[in-house]
């Protein structure tokens, strides 16, 4: 075989899995998003968050959270982060709200979101993030495993195992509908299905156990949405007397048959578009 086609079949080949880029300037964003295939991250100018204080009803989860960042932030131990409960209550914005609010004492805390289906990469993200200078959330966001995944086995390492371990400058935060991250009737089907139950069930629920706080997050009643609401309004600048809120929010959420903290932000962008207010 001539070397013009050795090198016509190594350029495809190249084509076919690019080489992983080195690890970014830490220092032009505060935030990145992991790819893989090839390897990067990529940095985010503008991350898409609402202020702490706008989130009601998850006093308890915030302060916790909060402190937690900012031990962490500061060079303290901290631990690993488990976020999970009812839908739309706020779990993901909370997280990217604590990071902004401790970004602004400690600028060198970056976050760093992965998605659910490159976690068998998370260990080559995690030694580009081993020896930076930098302090980084890594965010999974929506995290659950169904049937035969073994995904979740590549979180195991980064929370409590593996010869490395999670380098002292990372801590993971997840969020989840779902407490153990996986469904209940699939626990169930494990302990009916297998030679040794309790072993199959310890096998699936052992990566949410790896996480050190567990923060969860409950339907909010109809004060608290109500609440939400005239915050964004407040914030935002929007004028509404409360009657005209009350009556046109409830009957938005009826109209969605639930009620949440993402219900209350989609009835407020509505309100502020028939207003002409501008969120950006």
């Amino acid at each position: 075989m001539s070397k013009k086609t050795l090198k016509r079949i190594a350029e495809a080949l190249e084509r076919l899995s690019p080489a992983a880029q080195p690890a970014p300037d830490f220092t032009q964003a505060a935030a990145f998003v992991w790819h893989a295939d090839p390897d990067r991250l990529e940095p985010v100018s503008k991350v898409n968050r609402v202020a702490v204080d706008l989130l009601v009803g998850v006093d308890r989860s915030r302060d916790t959270l909060m402190a937690n960042t900012a031990q962490f932030a500061s060079g303290l131990p901290a631990n690993n982060a488990l976020l999970w409960g009812a839908r739309g209550m706020g779990k993901s914005s909370l997280v990217k709200a604590v990071h902004g609010a401790v970004h602004l004492d400690y600028p060198d805390l970056k976050i760093v979101e992965v998605q659910r289906e490159d976690l068998p990469s998370i260990g080559r993200c995690l030694n580009m993030l081993r020896g930076a200078d930098a302090r980084f959330i890594m965010f999974c966001d929506d995290l659950s495993f169904g049937h035969d995944d073994a995904h979740y086995k590549s979180l195991k390492a980064v929370l409590d195992g593996g010869i490395e371990g999670r380098p002292d400058n990372v801590v993971l935060y997840a969020t989840s509908n779902r407490r153990h991250l996986m469904p209940r009737d699939m626990i169930e089907n494990e302990r009916s299905s297998a030679i040794s139950p309790s072993e199959a069930v310890e096998e699936k629920v052992s990566l949410s156990d790896r996480f050190g706080l567990w923060l969860g997050f409950h339907p909010c009643d109809q004060d608290e949405y109500l609440a939400m609401i005239r915050g964004y309004c407040d914030a935002y600048g929007v004028t509404i007397d409360d009657a005209t809120l009350r009556a046109e929010a409830i009957e938005w959420q009826a109209t969605r048959g639930s009620r949440s903290g993402r219900v209350a932000w989609q009835y407020f962008t509505d309100l502020a578009g028939r207003q002409g207010v501008q969120l950006a």
